[in-house]
């Protein structure tokens, strides 16, 4: 697969799936990240998402909580590109739209 191949439906349900964290403040995060760039994952996003999602439930939720920054095998373009998604807030539509 090219990196910058997006992931079939089967291997975003699986990614999706295998993303699941014991804490519901990083769960919050993740089903964000795939409501908003789910169908537009490609090869090299899931790979940076994988590496993130190794981690432990508090290391994670400190990089998205900005207290910490990637640093040593997480420090790659990948990894901060995924990192950056799932940080973004899109805007809520107002009320009266």
């Amino acid at each position: 697969m090219m990196e910058n191949e997006l992931l079939d439906e089967r291997a975003r349900d699986l990614l999706r799936w295998r993303s699941r964290r014991g804490l519901v403040e990083n769960d919050i995060f993740v089903e964000q990240f795939f409501r908003t760039y789910g169908a537009s994952l490609n090869v090299r996003q899931a790979q940076g998402l994988t590496t993130l999602m190794n981690l432990s439930d508090n290391d994670l939720l400190d990089l998205l909580l900005r207290r910490k920054e990637p640093t040593g095998d997480l420090d790659t373009p990948d990894v901060h590109e995924v990192l950056e998604m799932l940080r973004s807030r899109k805007p809520r539509a107002s009320l009266a739209d």
